[in-house]
């Protein structure tokens, strides 16, 4: 029986999981076969439940523990710690040679670590960049990518080598201050985490996405942390909030300004979590004669800063960013990127306050501090228990370190007692070795004796040396003696052996005396960290904090109007919706050119800080921005490509905006109501919904109310007059009915003043005006009377 599952292509469901649950099914389809006469033999062994939570978790805890969370101590992943391990294993320190890459990364996948090598490989080059790394741990030597986003070389093509940072994260890697395992087949081991002299996890920040959990931790400055670890020692129970004394926020390695709260920022390391508000560097170049260009120095942490040349470029091209003319790449190896302003009247923080709110200018970098403690606890913790656990660490480290020097100074003085026994009995010891047939059994066997005087002069050297007391050689110290070099016979080497011994046990003593004391241990700690401290101070190239803090201060909405410089313009619009705007204002009289077949339909006069709304017959109002028409040396543009008007729609109306008017909207079925203009502005392309229309019935009318009362006439020529309060002041619906047809629907309606009368254009091209309009006046929803004489016949007021 075979059993087979499916996933579409793009799903990112793992793998990994796939097969468990795959196996889980087999095996849960040919244990739990129905109990029958044919198949005795087959029971349920588990139910499926268990057999797939079992696999599941199995997935989950490795995914946690071994690839996607660090450790807290180290601040590594599995695979960045075994590429350190194998370049220390390759011997490629810091002032050594170079080895290629793919050299690397097979020796990593081949002993350690049994992935892809891509995946060995893509992680290496993280750890050489610059940009994405605060303090790189592999010096490449070739293409390992850029900021732009570019794709490092492939591994045959680059070389690497550790740093300096690397070397001092390995550092006591052979003096067993660290637990090592068996790697993967059982051949080697490899260290369980690397006896770093800083705390790494903050240093050079994490991200990962694990299993229901993730992590993501900005790089910090590491004089700082240090500080912050000094502190610690020497106030335990410090609170969460002066450590931010010594460590105010992140420290990115492309520098930028953070402009997030403190009292944010102290939350966030409390807990944990929170959000860093990361904006660009920049200044004001001056041109001289009054022209000025912005200049970008830095950009925030993990911005490309190709795609976001790309962004501002379609800002400019879309005009969502009006007051901005152009932006250059003038970068080399350093950022310089140019903003162009479109006029030199705009202020410069107002530009760069719109670039922030509408491109990757500024950023928000997410804090989620959840690390695994020792090593298997998956916890989200503060800054001071990351801090603590790598104290608590290095404290391991020390004692581990201090262990297995003792046991060296053990074995060197073990072998140092058997020097001086020789030399007090040297002649004995030639005479064993020279004529014995098994010279190490003998020298074990020998009772030896003297006693070993410190010699202050040469003269001393001359008269023998009194045996006094017994002893016995051990094997050690029989197999040294009898690998000794002649030239060590000399009398003179007695007073070295003798001093050595001597500094070796004045050692031991502190050794002893430091693995007994707590206080002893955290002030060698201190000494460690002041010293690592030194070394990546100011002296060291990148130890000065490179982010900087500001306050982002409070922005005030600048209407576009405001930034756009004001000029007069002719909006035209034709039959087919082509729309364009001609510099000046032209005689509105004047014969245009149009596409064949179209004509004019829409002509006014306006201004380039305009806002233009445009009424179609679907009931939805849309905006457009006067400065943002095609120009009008063509044939301009389909308003349908400005705006999402559907194609089934048509244009009812294009006017300009004003705020302190109403508008009276109405639709073919006669139904309709006062809208506020201001309530119909729409902030996106596919505008705002105010008329509600189905079916055939569609939007017909919009006008500005210009007085107190409303005619309307129906396709059947019948007028109506009412007061306009009868009509209610609505933001969107269907409307009231304005006038009541027993066959057709309306054909047009406006206001007007009651006592100025009733205006329309005869046949002739005459202005009419009735002043008596008693026999047309009566209520909302009526019926009307016929047109009075001279009524245009397409039954249209103007």
């Amino acid at each position: 029986m075979q059993v087979c599952l499916w996933r579409k292509k793009g799903d990112d469901f793992p793998v990994t999981l796939l097969v468990a649950i795959q196996a889980s099914l087999y095996h849960f389809i040919m244990t739990d076969i129905i109990d029958d006469e044919d198949s005795p033999s087959l029971e349920v062994a588990e139910p499926l439940r268990r057999a797939i939570g079992e696999r599941y978790l199995t997935y989950a805890l490795s995914t946690i523990m071994h690839r996607a969370l660090p450790d807290a101590r180290d601040g590594l992943k599995p695979v960045h710690r075994r590429i350190l391990y194998a370049m220390n294993r390759l011997k490629l320190a810091s002032g050594g040679k170079f080895l290629k890459s793919a050299k690397i990364s097979g020796d990593t996948m081949g002993d350690f670590h049994p992935h892809g090598d891509a995946a060995i490989y893509d992680a290496m080059a993280r750890l050489a960049q610059d940009f994405n790394v605060r303090y790189p741990l592999v010096d490449g030597q070739g293409n390992f990518g850029n900021i732009d986003g570019d794709n490092p070389a492939a591994s045959r093509y680059t070389e690497a080598r550790m740093t300096f940072v690397a070397e001092a994260m390995l550092q006591g890697l052979e003096e067993n201050a660290v637990d090592f395992r068996d790697n993967y087949d059982g051949r080697l081991t490899e260290p369980v985490v690397l006896p770093t002299e800083f705390p790494t996890l903050l240093a050079n920040g994490a991200a990962g996405i694990a299993v229901g959990m993730a992590t993501n931790i900005p790089p910090h400055n590491i004089v700082e942390l240090i500080d912050a670890c000094l502190h610690l020692i020497k106030t335990p129970d410090a609170r969460d909030d002066t450590l931010l004394n010594y460590v105010p926020g992140p420290d990115f390695p492309t520098g930028g300004v953070i402009v997030e709260p403190k009292e944010n920022i102290a939350n966030a390391y409390k807990t944990g979590r929170g959000s860093f508000r990361l904006r660009s560097k920049w200044e004001v170049e001056d041109l001289g004669r009054g022209q000025w260009q912005i200049v970008v120095t830095e950009i925030p942490y993990q911005v490309q800063k190709s795609k976001l040349i790309e962004k501002v470029a379609e800002l400019i091209q879309t005009k969502k960013v009006p007051i901005l003319g152009d932006i250059r790449d003038e970068s080399a190896d350093d950022i310089r990127i140019i903003l162009e302003p479109r006029s030199k009247n705009v202020e410069p923080d107002i530009l760069m306050n719109m670039m922030f709110k509408s491109s990757d200018l500024e950023t928000r970098f997410s804090l989620n501090m959840n690390v695994l403690i020792d090593g298997v606890t998956p916890k989200v913790c503060s800054m001071k228990e990351v801090l603590q656990a790598f104290l608590d660490h290095r404290r391991d480290v020390l004692k581990r370190r201090s262990k297995h020097r003792m046991d060296k100074i053990d074995h060197r003085l073990e072998v140092l007692e058997g020097f001086i026994i020789a030399f007090l009995n040297l002649d004995r010891v030639i005479d064993i070795i020279r004529y014995d047939d098994a010279p190490k059994q003998a020298l074990m066997a020998e009772e030896w004796g003297g006693e070993f005087v410190r010699a202050t002069s040469e003269d001393d050297y001359k008269s023998p040396l009194p045996a006094k007391g017994e002893g016995e050689l051990s094997e050690v110290q029989a197999e040294a003696i009898l690998n000794m070099r002649l030239r060590s016979l000399r009398r003179l080497e007695e007073m070295e052996l003798v001093k050595e011994r001597d500094e070796l046990m004045a050692e031991r003593a502190d050794l002893e005396d430091l693995l007994a004391s707590e206080s002893l241990q955290w002030t060698r700690i201190s000494d460690q960290l002041k010293d690592t401290k030194k070394k990546f101070g100011k002296d060291y190239d990148g130890g000065a904090r490179r982010t900087q803090f500001a306050e982002a201060g409070e922005f005030e909405e600048v209407p576009i109007e405001a930034m756009i410089d004001r000029e007069p313009i002719t909006v035209v619009c034709s039959q087919m919706g082509w729309i364009r705007a001609m510099s000046g204002h032209i005689d509105l009289t004047r014969e245009l050119k149009f596409k064949d077949g179209d004509g004019p339909r829409f002509i006014f006069h306006a201004e380039t800080t305009d806002r233009l709304l445009v009424f179609g017959t679907n009931g939805r109002f849309y905006t457009m921005s006067a400065s943002n028409l095609p120009g009008g040396r063509g044939m301009g543009e389909p308003l349908r490509l400005m705006v999402d008007l559907p194609n089934e729609a048509e244009i009812v109306d294009i006017f300009i905006h004003q705020s302190d008017r109403k508008l009276l909207v109405a639709s073919t079925a006669g139904d309709g109501f006062v809208v506020d203009e201001n309530d119909v502005l729409a902030q996106t392309r596919t505008g705002k919904q105010v008329l509600n229309v189905k079916g055939d019935v569609k939007a017909l009318v919009c006008k500005p109310i210009a007085g107190d009362s409303v005619a309307c006439v129906g396709e059947n020529r019948k007028v109506l007059v009412f007061d306009i309060d009868e009509l209610p002041v609505m933001g969107r619906g269907k409307g009231v009915r304005l006038q009541k047809y027993k066959d057709g629907g309306l054909s047009d309606a406006t206001t007007f003043n009651k006592e100025e009368g009733l205006s329309w254009k005869d046949p002739a091209g005459r202005t009419r005006s009735e002043t008596e309009l008693a026999e047309w006046t009566g209520k909302r929803a009526g019926t009307g009377r016929m047109a009075p004489r001279g009524f245009p016949r397409d039954n249209k007021f103007n």
